[in-house]
């Protein structure tokens, strides 16, 4: 797979909700990853955000990207989204899961370091 840039970026989170195999394939073998949340502050490195794209594959009956924005500089990208989920336990409705800002510095053309604001929906 040979994206660049905002196209990575938003491959990467397209995969998370459905491909979590590939989705860390876009991960540096270094990447870290600051996460501001409404619940605190976590910093995750590769095995963290590879346990965490499975387990919200496997918790939820699906997971849906919508992408507001996505914005280039150099070797930095921001990307705001939202993820909407469908749990097992209902799977006819779909909820809104959590509204988020990454700041994204690549590397080797990968997801290298990572900066990410989030919040429950409102």
């Amino acid at each position: 797979m040979s994206l660049r840039g905002k196209k990575l970026v938003e491959e990467f989170y397209r995969l998370f909700s459905n491909e979590p195999k590939e989705a860390t394939a876009l991960l540096h073998p270094e990447v870290t990853l600051d996460w501001y949340s409404s619940t605190g502050y976590r910093k995750l490195n590769k095995t963290n955000l590879t346990d965490l794209i499975k387990e919200m594959n496997v918790s939820y009956e699906s997971l849906r990207l919508e992408t507001y924005k996505t914005i280039k500089e150099d070797q930095n990208v921001v990307i705001y989204f939202s993820y909407y989920v469908k749990t097992i336990e209902n799977p006819e409705e779909e909820l809104p899961f959590g509204d988020f800002m990454v700041i994204w510095e690549l590397k080797e053309n990968l997801l290298y370091k990572g900066s990410q604001i989030s919040q429950l929906p409102h």
